[in-house]
């Protein structure tokens, strides 16, 4: 009995021992020989960059390089990309426009070709995707954007006629109206004994595109969806920490500080959206129906046999917030800045607008007359992309050019690099010459390369660029009309990302009213 005791003592000992040496295993495979396995492979496509190290990949090297160049100003250019994309812009100098690095564990691939990028863009068998990403950056928005296959093609056919030109014609008494307003308050500043008056525009900015999405979206004002705006700020912010933090499986549920707010956040807009829609499909049982983007994103959802629940109208609400109201923020922002920097331009653009306009309200019909004011925004969207990188993902083995790429590898866009390069746009593309844009944007690189991807490019290219455009034409329209502007002297020169291109200590302007 004592000898069987022994033998099943030693089996114990030998299945504990084996289950540990298959941990150790597991982990060394997953850890190291996994993501070296994969180097060697890239290596050997002759694909040059960093080497994998342990764990956190190329993040610390990451960090550090951003903190250095968000550390101090720079001078008052258009040569930003070393600071926007400190990372990548030194990869390119060292090892090329293809190359490679680590994020963690997995092997991300620099693509800082033109050509290479729309093939990626246009790919239509599904090769390449959005990369997976940290579940806590899910939180953010799962709208269209996120959306892969069959359930992206069904929900992008389900939603693309709410973006219909003449939708947006529909809604632009909202735009107009964020606008009246905004025009009314900067009148209603006090002046200097100069009659000028200094203002933050960056805050300005977001509160005009966040009136703008709160009437045009939601038909309400900013006011009333101001809480919705605020939580969603705040969680881009916790987002972006997310993102660039190390993750480890089963970490979204430990009970932190910061995973309680981010859930918190979460419960809040969906309570709050959730009962936004409720309304308004009681007015539309009523036979009262409002012809905003959520109504109208409600009836198509009544339409589509329950392909879309309500739970994805929130998720497509969160994005038409982050996608609409950042972006174009930010664009107004840098093109007021920009304009500063500029003078001559902002005459030029004033005079255009006056001669199509008078001092009379805009409307849409004449939007198309501003040539001028339209290679201006188009030349800011290049020098001050809003979004400064966006990423693919490899599902299986795939051809890339010349090279073949193995599944899992992310691929990094880097749209500000293509915008800011010498190769496509000239040795003078550090300079903000909106001419380039007067036979279009197809003909405005060099030798009429596609080198322009602020909406992106190909089948998923940014569903709200009308939306943005007819935006951005009518608040400058408006600004130009009723003030001079210029930089205040307080004003630094430090363009950064918090998932958008922002002005890190904010954008203080010196206006006049004319």
């Amino acid at each position: 009995m004592e000898g069987g005791f022994i033998v099943g003592y030693f089996r114990v000992i030998s299945s504990a021992v084996l289950i540990l040496n298959l941990c150790i295993i597991g982990v060394v495979y997953y850890i190291w020989w996994k993501p070296k396995k994969l180097e060697k492979y890239l290596r050997r496509a002759g694909i040059e960059g960093s080497s994998y190290k342990l764990m956190y990949g190329d993040m610390v090297e990451i960090k550090k390089l951003t903190a250095e160049a968000w550390s101090k100003p720079m001078p008052l250019n258009h040569s930003i990309a070393p600071r926007v994309n400190p990372f990548w812009y030194q990869m390119v100098q060292k090892y090329g426009k293809i190359s490679l690095s680590w994020h963690e564990r997995s092997p991300q691939l620099l693509v800082a070709d033109p050509g290479l990028v729309k093939s990626i863009f246009t790919e239509r068998d599904g090769h390449f995707r959005k990369p997976p990403l940290n579940p806590l950056v899910d939180l953010l928005t799962l709208g269209l954007s996120t959306l892969e296959g069959d359930q992206w093609a069904k929900r992008r056919k389900l939603i693309t006629p709410a973006f219909h030109l003449e939708k947006i014609q529909g809604m632009v008494p909202a735009f107009l109206t964020s606008c009246c307003n905004l025009v009314e308050r900067w009148n209603k500043v006090s002046v200097d004994s100069e009659g000028k008056f200094e203002l933050d525009i960056a805050p300005e900015m977001q509160n005009l595109s966040s009136d703008v999405i709160a009437r045009a979206a939601f038909g309400i004002s900013f006011e009333e969806a101001k809480t919705i705006f605020e939580l969603q700020k705040e969680q881009a912010v916790l987002v972006l920490e997310a993102f660039l933090s190390l993750y480890f499986p089963g970490l979204r549920f430990l009970p932190t500080k910061k995973n309680r707010r981010r859930y918190e956040i979460d419960r809040k807009i969906r309570t709050t959206l959730k009962e936004m829609i409720l309304s308004k499909e009681t007015k539309a049982k009523n036979g009262n129906p409002d012809d905003d983007l959520l109504s109208l994103l409600i009836q198509y959802q009544k339409q589509s046999d329950n392909e879309m629940t309500i739970d994805d109208i929130i998720e497509e609400c969160k994005l038409f917030y982050f996608a609409g109201q950042e972006t174009t923020a930010t664009w107004l922002t840098w093109t007021m800045i920009v304009l500063c920097m500029h003078p001559n331009w902002q005459e030029k653009a004033r005079e255009e607008v006056i001669q199509v306009f008078g001092k009379r309200t805009p409307d849409v019909k004449a939007l198309n007359q501003l040539k001028i004011v339209s290679m201006i925004l188009q030349e800011v969207l290049r020098l001050y992309t809003p979004v400064p990188t966006q990423s693919r993902y490899t599902l299986k083995k795939t051809q890339l050019g010349d090279m073949e790429i193995p599944a899992g590898v992310k691929l990094i866009l880097p749209l500000m690099l293509l915008h800011h390069d010498p190769e496509y746009w000239g040795e003078d593309v550090k300079e903000f010459k909106p001419e380039r844009f007067s036979g279009g944007v197809s003909k405005a690189a060099k030798d009429d390369q596609v080198a322009f991807f602020p909406f992106g490019w190909g089948p998923r290219f940014c569903l709200g660029q009308n939306f943005a455009m007819v935006e951005a034409k009518l608040a400058l329209s408006m600004i130009l009309q009723n003030f001079l502007f210029e930089l205040s002297p307080s004003y630094t020169h430090a363009p950064h990302t918090v998932i958008t291109l922002q002005p890190q200590h904010g954008a203080p302007l010196i206006l006049h009213r004319i």
